[in-house]
């Protein structure tokens, strides 16, 4: 159901991104907009940084100190130290200083790969946070300060800065996902080591299902002589370890040094995302109402029957103004918020979407839609809409390349497997086929065309919400065949033959849309689907889970009769099955 994003890219380029941001920063008033810049900037180099580290990891096998990551730390120090006059003056500060000259160090010739910052991206996670977390920390400026790449990279360098202490290290922990371990040279551990008497900032995002990443690096320190109380992490939140812990790991998670700061200490409770809006749309009437978690769905005609998987909600409000009602969500910061800005403002202008006013520091903000929810079946006109929103979106360039076609067929039999059983496995793999006699076109699909997702407006147009994020979130699909999409709707929107060959037919203006791959991508479709809510339901309470188990016997059903053969849609989506 996971999966990371990620770029091969020029290193020179990105050194490039770098210097073009800075340079534009400086040319920007003083306030929020000016800092949400520098820190895109800084989001930015840290990706350089990170790509750099890596690409030399592999090289020697091990994780090195060498002059190319020492300037990048350095780098990145400085810039965190902007970051901090910045943030601790109220935005009212900050002075620039000239980084030409290491950025062109850094741009040496070659490609390196650069991962989607989970943190920054999806689950609002402020780099200032750590900066606040480091100054309650009470550490001193002798503490070693090490990040687990990719995101520790940021993080560590706003943890050195926010202690006055020297560049931070970076390691980059491998192996199974709840067992990692961290291969080191000797002039790294020699490095690391230096000073046996200090104290140790273990940063990261985190930590996850197992906390592995995080304790791994604790161990290496341990197995060295260090003591259980000179370890210090610094997570992104204060929640305990997943269920795939270690039992080491969770003894000493529980009486750990742990050092955090959330969302709502930085950002939400002292007003500052309220006086952001504000600036962006006018005055609040009201303080802004949280929709996170699912609390939007009480604005639906029947809001019992949509589920919600609040794991990977993102965080969202109504914010109403003397100008009208605005939605606020968190879209990403730096390069992730802008492109969504972008994505939407493109949709809106042509009618598609609610089209984004301003991007506050990683929150969208667009102008609230109010209207009927969508009743299934749909009227001809309204599979008109959608074969224009989905043309519109085929022709949008995906950010980011999304699964292969390869592992969306072995997604969908272990899937199938996993939950369908009697030899479910088998029969997807031979119902799939092989996936080299297709040639997808990857775009920016929506990835999430339930029933919900649609609104109804009052001159009885077709308004898309949740339309900015899914073709690149924290899951496997990322950016997709427009047939993905085609699938999607076919299954959630109940379409018969009729209409699916009206949609296939507009979206064929703008894409190819090969028959036999779109029956492939709906067998995937469904299992994916399987998949996500099966986790959703792990992870919920009892009042959600009923609606859920409904939802996915529904996809089952229509996943053993796409595999039998059996494409007949008029009985109609899953969704609308479950929600009956």
């Amino acid at each position: 159901m996971y999966g990371d994003l990620e770029c091969v890219e020029d290193r020179a380029g990105v050194a490039s991104d770098v210097e073009c941001r800075l340079e534009r920063i400086a040319h920007l008033e003083l306030g929020i907009d000016r800092h949400a810049a520098l820190v895109a900037a800084y989001i930015r180099l840290g990706e350089l940084v990170q790509g750099i580290a890596d690409a030399e990891f592999e090289k020697a096998g091990a994780d090195e100190h060498t002059s190319l990551q020492q300037t990048g730390s350095e780098l990145l120090l400085l810039l965190a130290h902007v970051l901090k006059s910045s943030w601790e003056s109220g935005v009212r500060e900050q002075v620039l200083p000239p980084c030409q000259d290491q950025l062109r160090i850094l741009a040496q010739p070659g490609q390196i790969r650069t991962k989607q910052a989970e943190g920054f991206a999806f689950y609002a996670l402020y780099p200032e946070s750590y900066l606040l977390a480091a100054a309650q920390s009470g550490l001193p400026p002798s503490t070693v300060v090490i990040g687990i790449r990719s995101i520790g990279t940021s993080l560590a360098a706003m943890v050195a800065a926010g202690l006055n202490a020297g560049p931070a290290l970076t390691v980059r922990p491998s192996g199974h996902p709840f067992d990692r371990q961290l291969s080191i040279a000797p002039d790294l551990e020699e490095r690391i080591l230096r000073d046996r008497n200090a104290p140790f900032a273990i940063v990261d995002e985190g930590p996850g299902y197992s906390g592995s990443s995080l304790n791994c690096v604790a161990d290496w320190l341990v197995e060295r002589g260090m003591g259980e109380h000179q370890v210090h992490f610094f997570p992104s939140h204060g929640g305990e370890l997943g269920g795939a812990a270690q039992e080491a790991h969770l003894r000493r998670w529980a009486n750990a040094n742990r050092h955090f700061v959330g969302f709502d200490e930085i950002v939400f409770n002292d007003g500052l995302l309220s006086s952001w809006v504000s600036a962006a749309v006018g005055n609040l009437t009201a303080p802004m109402e949280n929709l996170s978690g699912g609390a939007w769905r009480r604005f639906q005609d029947r809001p019992s029957t949509i589920p919600v998987d609040t794991a990977l909600e993102k965080r969202k409000f109504l914010a109403r103004t003397t100008g009208g009602d605005y939605l606020v969500k968190f879209s990403g910061l730096g390069a992730f918020g802008e492109r969504k800005l972008a994505l939407g403002q493109q949709l809106g202008q042509k009618g598609l979407t609610s089209e984004p006013v301003a991007l506050c520091h990683g929150f969208l903000v667009e102008p609230w839609v109010a209207g009927d929810e969508l009743q299934l079946p749909l009227k001809p006109d309204q599979v008109q809409q959608v074969g224009r929103y989905l043309a519109v979106r085929a022709r949008q360039m995906a950010p980011y390349a999304g699964a292969s076609l390869p592992t969306l067929f072995g997604m969908a039999a272990y899937n199938a497997g996993q939950c369908l059983g009697g030899g479910a496995e088998e029969r997807v793999r031979n119902a799939l086929g092989d996936p080299a006699r297709f040639h997808p076109q990857p775009c920016c699909t929506d990835n999430r065309l339930h029933r919900w997702e649609w609104v109804v407006t009052e001159d009885n147009s077709l308004l898309k919400t949740d339309a900015l994020d899914h073709h690149a979130a924290h899951d496997l699909i990322g950016s997709q065949d427009i047939t993905w999409d085609i699938a999607g709707a076919k299954v959630e929107l109940a379409l018969t033959h009729g209409h699916l060959a009206q949609l296939v037919e507009i979206v064929r203006e703008s894409a190819t849309a090969d028959l036999a791959l779109l029956q492939a991508m709906e067998i995937c479709y469904l299992a994916f689907q399987i998949g996500l809510w099966t986790q959703a339901a792990g992870r919920c309470g009892a009042a959600e889970q009923a609606g859920i188990a409904a939802l996915i016997q529904s996809y089952s059903h229509r996943l053993e009769s796409c595999v039998a053969g059996q494409h007949d849609t008029a009985e109609g989506s899953a969704t609308a099955a479950a929600a009956s």
